[in-house]
């Protein structure tokens, strides 16, 4: 374990040079995009202020600060599953979609690997299912909802906006307007009037953080300075004045918010082979979303290390070693100050968010590569070997585990008693030279008190 005050601190990365970037910085002055008003073809491009400051608003992993903290919810003692569905076909590594609940609970979107994205009541009816254009890979980020809108970015390099009551595909800002975004798999976050998504492109492997008006699609600022095809999520820390995401370069970029002027680049030690002409190193890949809490940010990275960073500056205060690699999201209990994480070894750890120090580590039989979550006394985490577990929040001591057809990779998402996650389908060959053939769906499910 490395502990406070390492003497090199990253330093802010500077633009890429004009040979090597695909797109354009649009102003901070949030001027429209040049080409027009997105998603023009077939679907409507204006919801003539459907979003207003009053909505009510539920972001993937708990909120802006992506903490995924529960801390009025309450894990059963034993549970039983109420009620599933088919929502995964397709053999992509990635995490799979958490399932989101509107603001009052009596909705779940749930989005699946084929394009689908569906509501579904608690008592497991499903009020639509709405087919879109990302049918390839499908969706992998969750939706973030505000007000009577659900937004969403898919692996074909749109943001969508769906009707939460409908389905309805309101808008649909195609990948050409965000410059040719390969995929966007990231969840966005909104706040104030705006959406916050990051994209990802090929040819060069690069990424982008887009402010995006939600009535109407339109992008209006954006910054294409991440190496990498960014997966996680924008984090929004308003108390530190920050909007940050990491990427697969293995670096946290980190802007002033609200004024959006790049701040710092925090870089994880990255120690692979040279990408993109030299421009960033494998090794230390940046996949989970960041948890901010009092002036930190809390990453794993692809080079066994778990981070605390200094929001302020972008220096390291601690770093957590651990014997494999970090994909999955930390979980922040801010009352106790403890953060969870999970890694490859198939281990959920819980350290002191302050010093970094190891409180219990508990082996979940798989690696946990998806979003932890921890409520009032339980830590919840899916896990490589098909089960969902409920730990303890203060020992570890596992509490129960669920049994799923295919590897659990969502965040589970506990609502009034109720838990709502989704699975990977299950292949045979696929680690294999042959061919990689489906053997059932992954479903999502809802587990309830069997008492």
């Amino acid at each position: 374990m490395r502990f406070p005050n390492r003497d090199a601190v990253s330093e802010r990365r500077s633009d890429r040079s004009a040979g090597l970037s695909r797109r354009r910085l649009l102003g901070v002055s949030g001027a429209a995009a040049a080409a027009g008003l997105a998603g023009c073809v077939d679907l409507p491009t204006t919801l003539g202020g459907r979003v207003d400051e009053s909505a009510a608003v539920s972001l993937f992993h708990g909120g802006l600060r992506r903490l995924g903290y529960y801390p009025d919810e309450t894990v059963p003692e034993s549970v039983t599953v109420n009620w599933t569905f088919p929502i995964n076909y397709v053999g992509h590594t990635a995490a799979k979609a958490s399932p989101v609940p509107t603001p009052d609970g009596e909705t779940i979107i749930f989005a699946g690997d084929n394009g689908r994205v569906h509501a579904y009541a608690p008592s497991g009816e499903k009020r639509w299912s709405t087919l879109t254009g990302a049918t390839e890979l499908g969706f992998h980020g969750s939706a973030a909802i505000v007000g009577d809108t659900a937004y969403i970015g898919g692996y074909d390099g749109d943001l969508y906006a769906l009707a939460v009551d409908s389905g309805e595909i309101v808008w649909r800002t195609r990948s050409d307007e965000l410059d040719g975004a390969l995929a966007i798999g990231s969840s966005p976050a909104y706040h104030d009037g705006t959406l916050y998504v990051v994209s990802e492109y090929g040819s060069p492997s690069s990424g982008a953080l887009w402010a995006i008006d939600p009535d109407t699609g339109e992008p209006t600022w954006s910054d294409d300075r991440m190496w990498g095809q960014p997966h996680p999520s924008p984090t929004i820390d308003l108390e530190a004045g920050r909007i940050l995401a990491g990427s697969n370069d293995g670096v946290v970029y980190c802007w002033e918010y609200p004024s959006l002027e790049f701040a710092w680049a925090f870089q994880a030690d990255a120690d692979g082979e040279e990408r993109e002409g030299g421009a960033f190193r494998a090794g230390a890949e940046i996949k989970g979303t960041t948890a901010a809490y009092d002036g930190y940010g809390y990453v794993g990275s692809w080079d066994d290390s778990f981070y605390c960073i200094d929001l302020e500056d972008g220096s390291e205060e601690w770093a957590f070693e651990t014997d494999r690699s970090i994909m999955s999201n930390p979980a922040v209990d801010v009352d106790e100050e403890i953060v969870y994480m999970g890694n490859d070894d198939g281990y959920v750890f819980a350290l002191e968010v302050a010093s970094g120090e190891e409180l219990w580590s508990a082996d979940v039989g798989g690696r946990v590569i998806g979003a932890l979550t921890v409520t009032a006394e339980t830590v919840l985490a899916g896990s490589y070997d098909s089960h969902l577990y409920a730990l303890d929040k203060a020992t570890g001591d596992r509490r129960w585990r669920v049994e799923n057809r295919g590897r659990v990779t969502s965040a589970p998402v506990p609502v009034d008693g109720r838990l709502y996650y989704a699975e990977r389908g299950v292949f045979s060959n696929y680690y294999s030279s042959a061919e990689t053939r489906l053997v059932e769906p992954g479903h999502a499910s809802c587990l309830v008190s069997n008492e």
